[in-house]
């Protein structure tokens, strides 16, 4: 716990965020659970079905003891609709945290920055802890927070499309202005483009495709934790800077000439 991601006051080990959904099954979805190390997940208010129970509940297979339940508002295209999702998921059992997705284009799956943000101020105000998914645009991410939201969630490129950090320099400048933890959502396609956004500053990385579509799931998942480990540990050492020519490695002066044979 020596460096905790902390969002509203809650404290995290795992600075990695796992989706729920598109796995080949309940149970290849806990055993990746398991090998990222994560302590929260995202689950799609609208695509669970709530009632079910035993072997046909996706969230019987998820260990409530040790990961926290992020429900989001996936597949809401209006602010209207994403508050409705996030007051069916409190209602539902749900805690009052909420990732909020409004979708702005069913192609792009590109958020509605406006919409997200009324959303957000709605959902502020009831007393929600809001993270919203939004586009890696600085000026959005300041409105949100200045909105309430308790953490910032650009894109790293559009959902499940694997292309990895598109606009790192802006995802630095959001991290370099933000108040709140900047989580890194959608676009990673391996362990690499996980550690580039750790390495960039960001607090944590949300990912789903990039661990259920992998060949090996569990393995997948395993890469990831180290991956956003390894990210965090070389963001914190601080990298050298770089430089247009060589540098020798090893000092030349005091340099002893070599004695003739």
């Amino acid at each position: 716990m020596s460096d905790p991601l902390i969002i509203a006051g809650k404290s995290f080990v795992s600075r990695l965020v796992v989706g729920t959904g598109k796995y080949p099954s309940h149970a290849i979805m806990q055993a990746a659970h398991d090998a990222s190390g994560t302590e929260m997940v995202t689950v799609a208010v609208r695509r669970v079905d709530l009632s079910a129970t035993g072997s046909a509940s996706l969230l019987s297979y998820v260990d409530r003891q040790r990961i926290f339940l992020l429900p989001n508002t996936a597949g809401c295209y209006t602010a209207d609709e994403a508050v409705r999702t996030a007051r069916l998921a409190r209602e539902a059992g749900f805690s009052n945290w909420i990732k909020l997705e409004v979708i702005g284009d069913e192609r792009t799956l590109f958020p509605d920055n406006e919409a997200l943000l009324e959303a957000t101020r709605i959902l502020v105000k009831e007393g929600f802890v809001v993270l919203p998914y939004t586009n890696d645009d600085p000026i959005a991410c300041r409105k949100l927070e200045d909105a309430g939201a308790a953490a910032v969630m650009p894109l790293g490129a559009p959902i499940g499309s694997g292309l990895g950090i598109q606009n790192p320099n802006n995802l630095q400048i959001i991290k370099e202005y933000a108040h709140v933890p900047v989580i890194v959502d959608a676009g990673v396609g391996t362990a690499s483009d996980a550690a580039v956004a750790m390495e960039l500053g960001a607090d944590a990385v949300l990912m789903n495709t990039a661990i259920a579509g992998a060949r090996d799931v569990v393995m997948m998942a395993g890469a990831m934790k180290r991956a956003v480990e390894a990210g965090r540990m070389a963001f914190l050492a601080g990298r050298i800077g770089r430089k247009r020519y060589a540098s020798a490695s090893s000092p030349v002066d005091g340099l002893i000439a070599p004695q003739a044979v």
